[in-house]
C-alpha cells in the first residue's frame, strides 16, 4: 500500500512539474538566466516550445497506466538529453541539478502506476 501511496505523490509531483514546465515555456516566462542558460545549450526558441509541448504530452501519458511507461521513459529521454547539452556546454552544476528529477521517472517506472490493476 505504501508503494502505491509513493507512486501516486509522485506522479502528482511529476505531472505538475510537467505542467508547469510546459505552460511556462509556452507562456514565455523564462528568466533571463534560463533564457541564457537554455542559448549556451543551443535551445533556441522554436526547439523551446517543441520541449514544452512535449512536456505537456508526457505529464498526460503518466497519468493514464496503459501510457505510464511511456510517458516515464520519454522524460527521463529528456532529463538525460538536457544533462547531456549541459555537460556539452560545461554546466556541470545544471547537469548535477538534473539528477532529482531524472529519479523521479525512474522510480515511477519501479514503483508502476497505482491504478494498473483497476484498484489502489
Amino acid at each position: 500500500m505504501t508503494a502505491k501511496l509513493l507512486s501516486g505523490l509522485l506522479i502528482l509531483l511529476s505531472v505538475y512539474i510537467g505542467f508547469s514546465h510546459g505552460i511556462g515555456t509556452l507562456r514565455n516566462e523564462a528568466s533571463p538566466e534560463q533564457l541564457k542558460m537554455m542559448s549556451e545549450l543551443g535551445i533556441t526558441t522554436p526547439v523551446r516550445q517543441g520541449i514544452a509541448i512535449l512536456s505537456l504530452v508526457m505529464a498526460i501519458l503518466i497519468l493514464f497506466p496503459k501510457t505510464f511507461f511511456l510517458g516515464n521513459l520519454f522524460r527521463a529521454i529528456m532529463i538525460v538529453s538536457t544533462m547531456a547539452l549541459s555537460l556539452k556546454a560545461n554546466n556541470f552544476k545544471f547537469a548535477l541539478i538534473e539528477i532529482p528529477f531524472l529519479l523521479i521517472p525512474l522510480v515511477l517506472i519501479y514503483l508502476g502506476h497505482p491504478f494498473k490493476n483497476g484498484k489502489l
